[in-house]
């Protein structure tokens, strides 16, 4: 009997998926652990595996379409296979977990997109000796905006070009759907590009949108000395398996102060307020298509070269889109570093369900006074954003004064 397969449940927040690629097409054999297809979810994009062994009988949704969660995608089965009783089928309600693949009754196929028809642009009407006939105010006004007089119609008598016909001018679009786009020409032509939303943008905007009027945020700073941080990892990556980075540390030297400070480590549940007894950093990267946040499970227990192997094989997940919903979900704590690209400090938006994140800066010189001379001492600055809902500012302060401790001797993060 053939198999359906439907568009699975590939992170907590998922309500649909958009077919990037598929790497099998109808009438191609397929064993159960092909990957059939790379999903774009609202976190990553992901590789979809069918479980069902035959010919790919069925493609419900064309690439760069997007089905809902637990609709039709493909069907396979045997080659020949009668499957209109599948695709006539109701629609199934879609589960809290939707199985990947399923021999209950398919929900109905995608419809297939219709292109919609490319605008014309009627042309202006010109005078016998090739001149564009417009008036002298629209010629400057033409002028002005840097639109090609020769490509407004006019709806003047006998096509004559006037004020409103530039003032209603839009340049024609290159095809149905595609970005609008205005090439450079010197003189200030104006000129725009739509870039549409991938998933993944439109999940960051709608949950920070939430966390950031929603969550009261306050904003706590302070200033980490690091001479002692970077003389450690020196020391350290001389024997270390893997490279100890600055974030690596900072996730630990976290990891630990929230194990002193277990208010920090929370969730506002609405009703009530969550403590984890479980500690979680999320170390957010960025990607071409949005923000990410791998999460290193357990960070209070694992040493620094076992934290920085994590991170490793995480961050190149993300990268190659390799990564799987649990290892993006779950964080208890985030930290949001932007020290690499120059920035000396900066505020971040809380990652639900977080009650906390921490925006790191760059690591920088500065003159002090030494003895009775002056010096140079590197330092960096640190501010927590906080969920005033279900952590105070005492809180908050005394969380950052325990990191600052271990921050500037990273010796005792090892007792």
């Amino acid at each position: 009997m053939a198999e359906v397969i439907r568009m699975p449940l590939l992170s907590d927040t998922m309500t649909e998926g958009k077919i990037v690629k598929w790497n099998k097409k109808v009438g191609d054999k397929v064993k159960s652990d092909d990957v059939l297809a790379d999903v774009e979810t609202d976190k990553a994009t992901m590789e979809v595996v069918g479980y069902a062994d035959g010919v790919l009988l069925y493609l419900g949704v064309p690439e760069g379409e997007a089905a809902k969660v637990n609709d039709i995608i493909a069907i396979v089965g045997k080659e020949g296979e009668d499957i209109a009783s599948l695709l006539d089928a109701p629609k199934a309600e879609p589960a809290s977990a939707p199985p990947t693949a399923s021999t209950a009754p398919a929900a109905s196929p995608a419809p297939v997109a219709v292109p919609a028809p490319v605008a014309t642009v009627a042309q202006p009407t010109a005078s016998d000796n090739g001149r564009v006939k417009a008036s002298p105010l629209a010629k400057k006004l033409a002028e002005e905006k840097g639109i090609d007089i020769s490509a407004v119609a006019g709806s003047g008598d006998g096509g004559r070009i006037v004020k409103r016909d530039v003032d209603n001018y839009q340049p024609a679009a290159a095809s149905a759907g595609a970005a609008a786009v205005a090439p450079f020409v010197p003189g200030g032509q104006e000129g725009f590009t739509d870039t549409p939303l991938t998933s993944m943008r439109k999940t960051i905007a709608r949950r920070l949108g939430e966390s950031m009027y929603t969550a009261p945020h306050f904003y706590l700073t302070m200033t980490i000395n690091m001479d002692q941080a970077m003389s450690s990892r020196t020391a350290i990556n001389e024997v270390s398996p893997v490279k100890v980075s600055f974030q690596d540390m900072l996730i630990k030297a976290c990891a630990l102060a929230l194990r002193q400070h277990p208010a920090v480590n929370s969730s506002w549940m609405g009703d009530f307020i969550r403590t984890y007894s479980h500690v979680h950093i999320g170390s957010a990267i960025a990607l071409p298509e949005g923000l990410i946040v791998p999460v290193i499970r357990h960070a209070d227990q694992k040493s620094l070269s076992q934290i920085a192997a994590d991170a490793k094989e995480l961050y190149q997940k993300a990268r190659d889109k390799k990564i799987q919903p649990a290892e993006f979900s779950g964080n208890t704590f985030t930290i949001s570093n932007l020290g690499m690209m120059d920035i000396d400090e900066f505020t971040a938006i809380i990652n639900p369900p977080d009650s906390c994140i921490l925006a790191v800066g760059k690591i920088k010189e500065e003159v002090v006074r030494k003895g009775d001379g002056f010096g140079v001492t590197n330092v960096m600055k640190v501010t927590l954003s906080c969920d005033h809902r279900s952590v105070d500012g005492a809180v908050g302060a005394a969380f950052l004064q325990t990191l600052k401790k271990f921050m500037e001797n990273p010796v005792t993060m090892l007792v």
